[in-house]
């Protein structure tokens, strides 16, 4: 759907709620997902990522998460992750848990980064989506293989500006 200002407001809901469950236990809290750039279309789903210590000390987060109503999913095959949903019968919400400077916790702010900074690459990158929705309408798994050609040619630039310009992660979000 096209970019909704009302995004970032639903982000800051959550990120002031994380912060007060979480404490130190989150080094960062961070607006990810194409709901974090300002302009680009998406689906009307709020991502998360919770930058932690350690995966390992599940107990420093998985209390409070599931405190706030947030479902585990233990089952999520990803294996640099833990994956929380909102909770029934809310507004759709990923959160990820990841570990602070691993690469899935740096790549996805440095994606939404250069999205940010370059507009033209936000665009393509709409274009590319709305395409592979068209075509796999009702296909999910399709949708994401399709678009990954596209991520990953987008990932490629970014590091390639990264370098440039000594990119780091800004302050967390929340």
């Amino acid at each position: 759907m096209p970019y909704d200002p009302a995004w970032p407001a639903m982000f800051a809901r959550w990120g002031t709620g994380l912060r007060a469950a979480l404490g130190d236990a989150a080094a960062r809290i961070d607006h990810i997902g194409s709901t974090s750039v300002p302009g680009l279309a998406a689906k009307p789903v709020i991502d998360i990522q919770i930058s932690v210590a350690s995966l390992e000390a599940l107990d420093s987060f998985l209390g409070p998460l599931t405190g706030m109503g947030l479902v585990y999913r233990a089952d999520n095959p990803e294996r640099t992750k833990r994956y929380f949903r909102e909770p029934p019968g809310q507004r759709r919400t990923h959160v990820h848990v990841r570990q602070l400077g691993s690469f899935s916790q740096q790549f996805p702010l440095l994606f939404r980064d250069y999205l940010r900074c370059h507009l033209a690459a936000a665009n393509e990158y709409a274009a590319a989506k709305q395409h592979c929705a068209a075509e796999f309408r009702n296909d999910r798994p399709g949708y994401v293989q399709a678009k990954d050609a596209f991520v990953w040619d987008i990932i490629r630039r970014a590091d390639a500006w990264a370098q440039h310009t000594g990119w780091a992660p800004g302050p967390s979000d929340a």
